[in-house]
């Protein structure tokens, strides 16, 4: 029995425009998404990823999906545990128990669905001080 890889052929108008939305940052696919639906009427998903529709030569429709919030999870506290619930109590207000607490019990949920500059913000601070972390 010999099995054939499926070979799919894409235009070159199609491989532009994917890749074009795939290398946008946030604040284009924003820029974008506000477009489409002023425009064209079409509409971000639920649960905040942006709904691309392009265009297809056959009427086929290619659907991209950008994520646009992040759960910022703490996953560990490293060698540096002390300043890593500081850091901890500075993001969530918590209490310096409560923050212990929450760095003893890895994963973590620091914050919860926000932007991508934000979200990478938290983990600057938190890997500065010796702490790891993952974002979902």
């Amino acid at each position: 029995m010999s099995e054939e890889a499926a070979t799919v052929e894409y235009s070159d108008d199609a491989k532009k425009l994917g890749d074009e939305i795939a290398g946008m940052t946030l604040k284009q696919a924003k820029e974008l998404s506000d477009y489409l639906e002023n425009e064209h009427g079409i509409k971000a998903a639920a649960g905040g990823g942006v709904m691309v529709a392009a265009a297809g030569g056959a009427g086929g429709e290619e659907v991209v999906e950008v994520q646009t919030e992040f759960d910022v999870i703490l996953t560990g506290f490293g060698d540096k545990k002390l300043d890593v619930v500081k850091i901890v109590k500075a993001i969530t207000g918590a209490s310096l128990m409560e923050s212990k607490k929450m760095v003893e019990s890895c994963p973590a949920t620091l914050k919860e669905a926000v932007s991508k500059e934000d979200a990478d913000k938290v983990k600057e601070q938190v890997e500065g001080a010796g702490g790891s972390v993952e974002l979902k």
